[in-house]
């Protein structure tokens, strides 16, 4: 794994803590493991995003509710 997509994973994992609190850490991070472990082709760019999306899929499954938007990344401008 390269250190930007290992830093953006990082970056997953604390986004997810944040909004899945009561599921704690470990949880998050194992929900991530395994969004992560399946993206297993050769472009990159993307894994990060999918990871995310993904993680908080299972993670949103646990908690027995409907999976919670992807929030816009920073700068990113409204939608009308």
């Amino acid at each position: 794994m390269h250190q930007s997509e290992a830093q953006a994973l990082a970056g997953v994992r604390a986004r997810l803590a944040e909004q899945f609190p009561d599921l704690g850490q470990e949880t998050v991070a194992e929900a991530v493991h395994t969004a992560h472990a399946k993206m297993t082709g050769p472009v990159r760019d993307y894994v990060p995003v999918l990871v995310e999306r993904t993680a908080r899929e299972r993670l949103s499954k646990r908690l027995g509710h409907p999976p919670l938007p992807t929030p816009a990344p920073p700068g990113a401008l409204p939608q009308h």
